[in-house]
């Protein structure tokens, strides 16, 4: 069936099922006569390996946009942080922005760095009201510098905070809708963080406001003692794609990619997962159509 090209509730476009572009998969990517030849509908490209002037890179990147649609995911907006905004590195989004024109910006609600320092790590925040504030003025800054809105994803969790004031579903959906900016809703991210803190994640993806969704992630954790961890090394786990289709019956189509960024598969073994996707978009949207 043609999925509809707008969810009922998110106003962006819906791009269909995603993998984030890496570079083993350059060649296989490149070397199909179609579009339709490696079931991928977009990619997304991790901001900073593009923040070059020219080389391998951004010609892969160049031929890869000729093809499909991109969204670029950062790393390195750094929000949560107490340190001023890097507007150099802002500086530099905006100019990849421009050159690849990907359908939407991304980066995580973190922080990964203080007084100069990168952690090269994305680490929560407390759950509070000050905080909410806090990064709520930033995004509005980054926003009004980029002139578009971004969407902001939820990090994984192996701690939690004293001071915490509110559950992590409402810290979030605080910010995007007092900042205007969307969501990438990682549902692999939740069934981690519901694990490691034993809280519902049916009640996480129940309290997401839809409209705010720009896209969602897909990955497969590793397990670490008591712990999972977000390595996206592996299939995604049952338990996501059983709380994805459940998001999804609320939301409508909203556009999915795939992660794996470990131990990385042949394209064909991560296009597998991505038709598996897909095929519950499909069937979700199959069975709402039926029931108007």
């Amino acid at each position: 069936m043609t999925l509809r090209t707008t969810s009922p509730f998110s106003e962006t476009q819906f791009l269909g099922v995603g993998i984030g572009l890496r570079p083993q998969h350059y060649a296989e990517i490149l070397a199909e006569t179609s579009t339709d030849g490696i079931g991928i509908d977009w990619f997304e490209a991790i901001s900073e390996n593009y923040m070059v002037p020219g080389g391998r890179p951004v010609r892969m990147l160049d031929a890869v946009r000729s093809r499909f649609p991109i969204t670029l995911h950062g790393v390195s907006l750094n929000l949560g942080s107490a340190d001023p905004l890097d507007e150099p590195y802002l500086e530099r989004l905006a100019v990849l922005a421009a050159r690849f024109e990907p359908a939407w910006l991304t980066d995580h609600l973190c922080w990964t760095g203080v007084d100069g320092e990168s952690v090269h790590d994305l680490l929560p925040l407390p759950y509070t009201e000050s905080v909410v504030r806090h990064v709520v003025e930033r995004i509005a800054r980054v926003q009004d510098r980029l002139r578009r809105r971004i969407a902001i994803e939820n990090v994984s969790s192996y701690l939690a905070f004293r001071e915490d004031e509110m559950p992590e579903w409402e810290f979030l959906s605080e910010i995007a809708v007092r900042a205007d900016c969307g969501i990438l809703f990682d549902i692999n991210n939740v069934f981690v963080s519901a694990h490691n803190h034993d809280f519902d994640a049916w009640k996480y993806v129940d309290s997401i406001p839809c409209d705010r969704v720009f896209q969602i992630h897909l990955a497969g954790p590793s397990e670490a003692g008591a712990l999972l961890i977000d390595t996206h090394d592996s299939p995604v786990r049952e338990e996501v794609w059983s709380l994805y289709e459940r998001f999804l019956r609320r939301a409508g189509p909203i556009s999915t990619l795939v992660e794996w960024d470990d131990s990385i598969p042949p394209l064909a073994r991560v296009a597998a997962e991505a038709a598996r996707a897909r095929s519950i978009l499909e069937r979700v949207a199959s069975e709402g159509e039926e029931r108007r």
